[in-house]
C-alpha cells in the first residue's frame, strides 16, 4: 500500500536500527502506551515477535529515503480496557518525532482503512488515545472515527492517564 510520500509494508529484520532510532525516543512510545526501546536488539526482538505475530502490522516507510519511520496496524483488541465489540479490531499507529504534525499518520490510517474495506468484512474499528495526546485523536477524527463518549483508564498501558475512545463504522 502506498501513496506519494509513504508506503506500508511488512517489517523486516533489517529495519531494527531504524525502529530503534525512533522507538527509543522517550516522547514516542509512552504516547502510544509502550515503553521506549532500550537497544537495537530489543527492537529486533519486537520485529521478530510482536510485529511478526501481528500479521496486520506494517512499517510506515518514508518513500524518499526508504526508511521505516513508524508503525500502523490493527488486530484483536489488546488486553486493555477499551470497550470493543465482538470481533472488533483495535487500531494503533505511531511515527517518529521528526515526522510529527505532517499528516503522515492520517495518510497511513486512511490507507489502512481502505485496505480493510477492500480485503475484509470487518464492520467497525475501535481505538483510543491518551487525553494528553490530542493529536492522535485528531488523526482518528480526520479518518472518520467518532468519539463514543467513553473514557477508560488502563494502567496496563504503562500509565493511568485516561484514554478517550473512538470508533469507526465501516
Amino acid at each position: 500500500m502506498d501513496n506519494n510520500r509513504i508506503l506500508l509494508r511488512p517489517w523486516l529484520e533489517s529495519d531494527a536500527e531504524a525502529l530503534y532510532k525512533y522507538a527509543s525516543d522517550p516522547e514516542v512510545g509512552p504516547r502510544a502506551g509502550w515503553p521506549p526501546h532500550k537497544s537495537v536488539e530489543e527492537s529486533l526482538e519486537i520485529i521478530r515477535t510482536v510485529f511478526r505475530e501481528a500479521t496486520n502490522t506494517w512499517a510506515i516507510v518514508w518513500k524518499e529515503t526508504g526508511e521505516p519511520i513508524g508503525a500502523m496496524g490493527y488486530g484483536p483488541s489488546c488486553e486493555c480496557n477499551l470497550p470493543a465489540r465482538e470481533g472488533e479490531p483495535l487500531i494503533g499507529y505511531w511515527v517518529g518525532r521528526p515526522y510529527w504534525n505532517q499528516g503522515i499518520c492520517t495518510e497511513a490510517l486512511r490507507m489502512m482503512i481502505n485496505h480493510i474495506r477492500q480485503t475484509t468484512d470487518i464492520k467497525s474499528l475501535i481505538s483510543g488515545h491518551f487525553i494528553d495526546n490530542p493529536a492522535s485523536g485528531r488523526v482518528m477524527e480526520k479518518c472518520g472515527f467518532i468519539p463514543t463518549g467513553e473514557t477508560v483508564v488502563d494502567p496496563s498501558q504503562g500509565r493511568d492517564t485516561p484514554i478517550r475512545v473512538l470508533r469507526l463504522e465501516l
